[in-house]
Formats: structure tokens, C-alpha cells, sequence
């Protein structure tokens, strides 16, 4: 079920409509390191976090992505690494193109040509076909946009996905995607113009919390019925947050959580407490250089289900 409006999205949760039945986290995480990493003309168009004016250092942005796998492994997760293709400088942001569910991966139909480049890449096929034995949703062979867990947040215990249109999903691509991701229930929103993608503006973390910045929704009472879903368990942050990805932050696990130090920086004492309070531990690392680029660390991780 796909629903738009944020009062049938209410009472369909109210109604029980959906089940707490999805796995929540991650087996293992797989990152696609930068090679000779620079910011992209293409995506730079819809992409305001992104400027193409600024000088970047492809050796430091290695650096940053390594120490991210280091950080990953540390918190017990297994991390597979892929080299990167300077071809595609957008590949350290691989959610975009290649996510999975139980058994199953899916690949992306992206918008910008450069990106659609990297769903052609066979060697993260073949991990998921020939050795693990998924099957395969082919969403780059469609005549849609929709760039996976970068257009849609999903709470993966009750397999409810979180999708904000931009110019990186359309119609098409939303349906697409709730099949894709086997959702019970998607709920479509409209972000302002100046994003690109959901998951710079909200995460779900573990399935248990929300982090959320209402102000990059153009119907406030969307941001409201997300917070909502959550039962007090949802954190707002602010647009400034927002800017420095704070809400582009990921766990890994039941309690470890990803953010970036920049968003660590601007974070509030209060967001910090209440995550302690809820059990969750935050591994800031440096991702300054990356975030050159218009992503931060969601971004650069795909998730293995």
C-alpha cells in the first residue's frame, strides 16, 4: 500500500496495518572506497550540499573512507570493500545504486548518467548472485528514477519505507521501489527544493528511533505523522543540523550509530543525551572531504539484508 496523505498514513498505522516482522539490521555493510575522487558536474545540478567550486584532496578522502571501514568493523559488523572507478566519482555513495533485502538485491535506476554508469558494474553483482545467491530486482532496466535508500528511508521491522520526491524518484520509481523492497507500506511526501535525497533529512535508526528535520518537508503535517509513527521515540533537529548531515547518520547495529564529525559538531547537547538515554552510542569520524561531494556517511554504506 501506498499512501500520500498524512492522516490515512495515521490511521492506517492506528488500524494495525502493519507488522513488526523485518529483519532490522544489517548482517554486513559494503562500501565502494573513492579513486581519484572529484565532485561530479552532473549530480552537482540538483544537489545543493554540493560545490563545484571548492578544491578537493582525493588522497584525504581515501584516508576518511578507510577510517569510516575501520570504525564499521570496530562496532563488529563485517564490511566488504569495492575499488572505487574514477569514471564514476559518485561510487562512494553506493546506497544510491545498489541495496538489498532478505535474499534479494536491487539495483537502481539512476538519474544522472555518470550514476547510471555504476549500475552497470558486475563485480558488486556477482558478490550478491554468484556467492551469496540473491536474486535480482532490476530497477536500471526500467524507464523510472529511483535511487533506492537514498529517495527512501525504511524502518525494516515493519517494512514501512519513507519516500520524499525529488528529481531522483518519480512516480514510477516509488512504485517501483515499494515492490523492490517487498514494504508493506510506503507513505510519499514532498521535500522542498532544495533537497535531493530522504536520507539527508531523516533516519531511521535500528527501527527504534527517528531522527528527523521537519523544516525540509513542504507539508509540515507529513514530518508531523512520521514523528508520529515513532511513539515519542523521534528526535527533531534543525535546519543548520540538517546542513551538516546530521541526519545522514546510520546504525549499524541495535546501538551503534554512524554520523560524521561535522555533524557531530553541530549536534546539540540534548540530541547526544537523548540518544545515550535510548541506548544508542555514536562513533563520530571525519568525513569533511567526502561531504564535498553532497553525501556523507549513510551514504557511502550499503546495507546487507
Amino acid at each position: 500500500m501506498i499512501i500520500k496523505d498524512p492522516e490515512a498514513f495515521r490511521q492506517t498505522l492506528k488500524q494495525g496495518g502493519v507488522v513488526a516482522d523485518g529483519p532490522v539490521v544489517p548482517k554486513a555493510v559494503f562500501l565502494v572506497e573513492p579513486s581519484g575522487f572529484r565532485i561530479s558536474d552532473q549530480t552537482a545540478k540538483d544537489n545543493a550540499y554540493m560545490d563545484t567550486k571548492c578544491s578537493v584532496d582525493p588522497m584525504l578522502a581515501l584516508d576518511q573512507h578507510r577510517a569510516l571501514a575501520e570504525r564499521i568493523t570496530q562496532c563488529g559488523v563485517p564490511v566488504i570493500r569495492f575499488v572505487g572507478q574514477s569514471k564514476t566519482p559518485d561510487d562512494v555513495f553506493p546506497n544510491n545504486v545498489f541495496a538489498t533485502t532478505q535474499g534479494r538485491l536491487i539495483i537502481g535506476a539512476m538519474k544522472h548518467p555518470e550514476r547510471q554508469l555504476e549500475a552497470e558494474r558486475s563485480d558488486i553483482r556477482q558478490l550478491f548472485v554468484d556467492l551469496l545467491g540473491y536474486e535480482t530486482h532490476d530497477l536500471s532496466i526500467e524507464d523510472c528514477v529511483a535511487e533506492l535508500t537514498g529517495a527512501m528511508v525504511i524502518d525494516r521491522s515493519r517494512r514501512i519505507g519513507f519516500c520524499g520526491m525529488t528529481p531522483r524518484v518519480d512516480e514510477v520509481g516509488l512504485h517501483r521501489m515499494h515492490e523492490a523492497f517487498d514494504l508493506a507500506l510506503s507513505f510519499a511526501f514532498d521535500l522542498k527544493d532544495t533537497e535531493y535525497h530522504t536520507n539527508v533529512v531523516m533516519s531511521v535508526l535500528a527501527s527504534r528511533a527517528l531522527i528527523i528535520c521537519p523544516d525540509a518537508f513542504v507539508d509540515p503535517k507529513a514530518a508531523d505523522a512520521i514523528i508520529d509513527a515513532f511513539d515519542g521515540q523521534a528526535i527533531e533537529i534543525s535546519r543548520e543540523e540538517k546542513e551538516a548531515f546530521a541526519g545522514n547518520c546510520l546504525a549499524v547495529n541495535f546501538s551503534d550509530v554512524l554520523i560524521s564529525q561535522t555533524a557531530m559538531d553541530v549536534l546539540s547537547k540534548q540530541t547526544i543525551d537523548q540518544l545515550n538515554q535510548w541506548s544508542f552510542k555514536l562513533h563520530p569520524v571525519a568525513m569533511d572531504e567526502i561531504e564535498k561531494a553532497g553525501g556523507s556517511v549513510r551514504c557511502c554504506i550499503g546495507e546487507i539484508f
